[in-house]
């Protein structure tokens, strides 16, 4: 019987969480993904902003990243090592108070990767692979614009990217190698990403759909039958895009803290990058 209860009681404590959770879902979207407007303070953006390293950046075509705490390795392994603390306070304990990877390999992310975007820049519509456990956490800072979501369309599509899917430096770092080239999505959807909000993609959303981002210097024709997450935007934002002839312009960087949990590491890291960098 006590058996009974503790099961009962572990489906209704999974279920409270998950409707905690479920209140962030994008109605308009694909299932499985959710948005969190203002999950960080203004206070803590400028202090992950300020503690970004500017040495670190590595220069693409098209825009800059980092990968913390290192890039992958050609198997597709991370050498094991500490997100520094001004990542893991206060946005990692925020992912642990949502249960947002707590069913990931590791109990947590262990990998971030910071892009860059300048006002214009934007990258081919792409998927993350199977490197990872299929849950990313996206926090933006400084700047707003659109994600564009599109389905996978076809087989053939779907057999490109898998067989693309690589760690982040080379599925994340380049904008060609994991877009297929016979896309033609039926449909996407447009997801606007406000400074300092969170955006989760989940399954079945991770394995089924395509992310990119439009190269433009303003985002138009953006409504509420247009954007799918346009009633969780803040009313100043929803305001000002009404005002600008419903417009986003991108008049700032942008800088996106991806956050994933890389499912193959290696405790040589451990000896080789030492104790958590600050």
């Amino acid at each position: 019987m006590d058996r009974i209860e503790r099961v009962k009681g572990k489906k209704m404590q999974d279920d409270q969480e998950k409707n905690g959770l479920e209140q962030y879902r994008i109605a308009d979207a694909p299932a499985s993904l959710y948005y969190i407007p203002n999950f960080i303070t203004p206070e803590e953006e400028q202090y992950i902003l300020n503690s970004i390293s500017p040495n670190k950046w590595i220069s693409l075509s098209h825009r800059r990243l980092q990968a913390i705490p290192s890039r992958l390795s050609n198997t597709n392994t991370l050498l094991a090592s500490p997100l520094p603390t001004w990542l893991a306070h206060p946005i990692t304990d925020r992912f642990k108070d949502l249960k947002i990877f707590s069913d990931s390999p590791h109990g947590g992310a262990n990998h971030c990767l910071i892009n860059e975007y300048l006002p214009g820049q934007g990258i081919m519509p792409h998927e993350d692979g199977a490197a990872y456990h299929p849950v990313v956490a996206t926090v933006s800072l400084n700047g707003s614009l659109v994600l564009e979501i599109t389905p996978k369309t076809s087989p053939a599509a779907e057999d490109h990217s898998s067989s693309s899917s690589s760690p982040v430096d080379r599925s994340s770092t380049s904008l060609e190698e994991n877009a297929p080239n016979n896309l033609q999505p039926k449909t996407r959807w447009r997801i606007l990403q406000e400074p300092r909000s969170l955006l989760l993609t989940t399954e079945p959303a991770y394995s089924t759909t395509l992310h990119g981002i439009p190269s433009v210097h303003a985002d138009t024709d953006l409504t509420s039958s247009t954007v799918a997450n346009w009633d969780q935007l803040s009313s100043g934002t929803k305001q000002k895009i009404v005002a600008d002839g419903d417009r986003n312009e991108r008049q700032t960087t942008r800088i996106s803290l991806t956050f994933r949990d890389v499912r193959k590491v290696s405790s040589l890291g451990m000896k080789v990058f030492g104790k958590v960098r600050t």
